[in-house]
């Protein structure tokens, strides 16, 4: 599995035009699902998410993390994650896992961070999603857990 982190003042995502999930401050996490992934890589990630250390303490150091600083997570599915640009201009999507296989593994991960008392709100998986996102930072981490 593959997570772009981003250190949020805020987030929301809409879809036709309905907010379907928002946050003020915490993380957006963007969540690429590819083959071989399975329930121990969603649990990883979770973890990985809940305890990453990219929130200034008091000394303005990055120390704590969305935990520490009881903010929200806004997790949206991105199969995009897994684009082979190796060849010519059009990325093909061929890593990434089927929406079959990527859904219940995103959902996974969702409720890894829900059972930490977290405030997630999360897309619509397979929707066309308008994210909104205000970066604070900006900070922008790239996660990869195993797996695929």
């Amino acid at each position: 599995m593959r997570a772009v982190v981003q250190r949020v003042t805020e987030a929301s995502v809409t879809v036709d035009g309905e907010v379907v999930g928002s946050i003020g401050p915490g993380l957006c996490v963007l969540v690429g699902v590819t083959h071989g992934d399975g329930e121990a890589e969603a649990r990883k990630l979770a973890d990985r998410l809940a305890k990453l250390r990219i929130f200034a303490d008091a000394e303005g150091k990055m120390n704590r993390s969305v935990l520490d600083v009881a903010g929200g997570v806004l997790v949206i599915s991105q199969f995009t994650l897994y684009a082979d640009t190796t060849r010519g201009n059009r990325p093909g999507y061929s890593d990434a896992a089927s929406p079959e296989e990527a859904e219940p593994l995103v959902a996974a991960v969702v409720a890894g961070l829900a059972e930490r008392d977290l405030t997630v709100a999360c897309g619509r998986f397979g929707a066309d999603m308008d994210v909104r996102i205000l970066n604070q930072g900006p900070v922008t981490i790239i996660l990869d857990v195993g797996g695929g």
